[in-house]
């Protein structure tokens, strides 16, 4: 595995639904495509076309995650971070009845959606399943290409730097690769996971600056959480799928509290308890972000925008059930927790489902959740990693299906799995002897890693198999 420096702001990314591999990375591999464009051109030469193929997952899953919805925005030089989500349908609507795109804004030119965008699905390149080529030619003949693979998370690696990081390397003062450099670093130093990351993140950037970030990522967390409660109708599609997060939130409101973005958590605590209870609320809230996802809405990955409902949703619950402390204390504790995790399974296994099922999505977004959740609840670090090794352990094997290459079946629904997982896991780890666990964190990431190469490609976000075939929809048009 290649050596990586990734920060939490790497690992948590706003953008817009609803995948972070399928969607924001080919939005991101357009926007990169364009800059080099820009900086590579001959001198007055004139540009006649830009055209771009779609391989293996990316042409297979493709349509039904708005890749090409995608590559059109990142051509047009949009940013998935601050672009109006209310504007995307209308943006789209103009570039294929006009026929005509601007890239980066500026340069106008002829482009047909249908011809310009190609979903290759019985091709796929070999060095990565999420593959794509852009192809610009210019009207003296000359032409310029490049590859792009989106390799998970909203990570994107051009053909020439695969095998290398995919964010720039830095030296940092306490470098992990393994859960055993980790729990070694906070042994050494005395310093929590959490504390480690921070130390870590001023090889970046100022600790201020870093803590206004981090505030800034949860606060489009809860956005996303609370626009998912209160949500109706269907989610974008030929499925059908009714939004569901609304009637749970109603339902357990009692239909006629009134309250606001700002006091909907103290209306909340006070609107039961018990175990059912806060079950149901731990599951609405995992829904509520999924289903925003999948219409487009602004998401974060976590790890990736398939999974992203699963660490808001035991963070929410915490804030809301649990925790008195100061809630930038635990929200810091909690993400700068969850991204290490995070890190070590992108380092050495994989959070792309194209590469590793579903397992690398739901399963590392459970883990991450369960040990960020072990460490606010007072966890010891090994707790805190054997909280993170229950959470994986228990999705192993889990495979990618998405019923008509949609983010809906059963993608939004794993979420809120994933969440009660994470919860589970961080109350076994914290009964639990660390000690005397037979499976280490290292192993599980291993295991994972290894599950993923034996399992069929056809497992992997093709929608070739497992639900995606048995289930009785007419899917003709999703």
């Amino acid at each position: 595995m290649t050596r990586e420096s990734i920060s939490v702001l790497d690992m948590f990314k706003i953008g817009i639904g609803p995948s972070s591999s399928h969607t924001l990375g080919p939005w991101r591999a357009a926007q990169r495509f364009v800059a080099e464009l820009n900086a590579e051109r001959p001198p007055r030469a004139a540009l006649a076309s830009v055209r771009v193929y779609l391989y293996g997952s990316l042409a297979k899953t493709g349509k039904g995650h708005g890749t090409d919805v995608a590559i059109m925005m990142g051509l047009s030089g949009a940013d998935p971070v601050t672009f109006p989500v209310d504007r995307l349908a209308d943006t789209i609507q103009t570039i294929r009845h006009d026929k005509t795109i601007k890239l980066a804004g500026e340069q106008l030119l002829a482009f047909d959606p249908q011809q310009c965008v190609q979903f290759c699905a019985q091709e796929s390149l070999p060095e990565h399943p999420n593959g794509m080529r852009f192809v610009a030619e210019f009207a003296d003949g000359t032409d310029h290409n490049a590859v792009y693979f989106s390799i998970g998370g909203g990570f994107v690696s051009r053909l020439d730097e695969l095998g290398t990081s995919a964010v720039d390397f830095v030296e940092l003062p306490h470098p992990i690769e393994t859960a055993a450099d980790l729990k070694r670093w906070c042994s050494e130093t005395g310093l929590s996971i959490a504390q480690v990351v921070e130390k870590n993140e001023l090889t970046w950037r100022g600790s201020d600056e870093t803590h206004q970030a981090v505030m800034q990522i949860w606060q489009a967390m809860y956005e996303c959480l609370y626009r998912g409660c209160h949500a109706n109708g269907e989610l974008p599609g030929n499925l059908h799928v009714t939004r569901r997060a609304a009637a749970f939130n109603r339902r357990l409101l009692d239909n006629d509290i009134d309250y606001n973005k700002d006091t909907w958590r103290y209306v909340i605590r006070e609107s039961g308890t018990g175990f059912s209870h806060t079950l149901d609320w731990l599951s609405c809230f995992a829904l509520a972000v999924n289903e925003e996802n999948a219409a487009f809405g602004r998401v974060v990955t976590a790890p990736t925008n398939g999974a992203a409902g699963v660490i808001p949703a035991v963070l929410w619950y915490l804030l809301v059930f649990e925790q008195d402390r100061p809630d930038e204390e635990v929200i810091r504790e909690f993400l700068f927790t969850a991204s290490e995790i995070g890190c070590l399974f992108k380092k050495r296994a994989t959070i792309s489902a194209a590469m590793g099922g579903c397992q690398a999505e739901i399963g590392v977004s459970s883990a991450m959740a369960a040990a960020g959740l072990t460490a606010c609840r007072g966890g010891r670090v090994d707790q805190v990693m054997m909280a993170a090794e229950i959470a994986m352990e228990h999705h192993l094997g889990l495979t990618c299906d998405p019923v008509g290459g949609l983010v809906q079946i059963p993608c939004i629904e794993r979420n809120a799995m994933g969440a009660v997982k994470a919860v589970t896991a961080s109350q076994l780890a914290l009964f639990g002897d660390p000690s005397k666990a037979k499976v280490s964190l290292d192993a599980v990431i291993s295991t994972m890693w290894q599950t993923a190469a034996d399992m069929s490609d056809k497992y992997k976000e093709t929608s070739e198999a497992g639900l995606a075939v048995n289930i009785p929809i007419n899917l003709s048009e999703c």
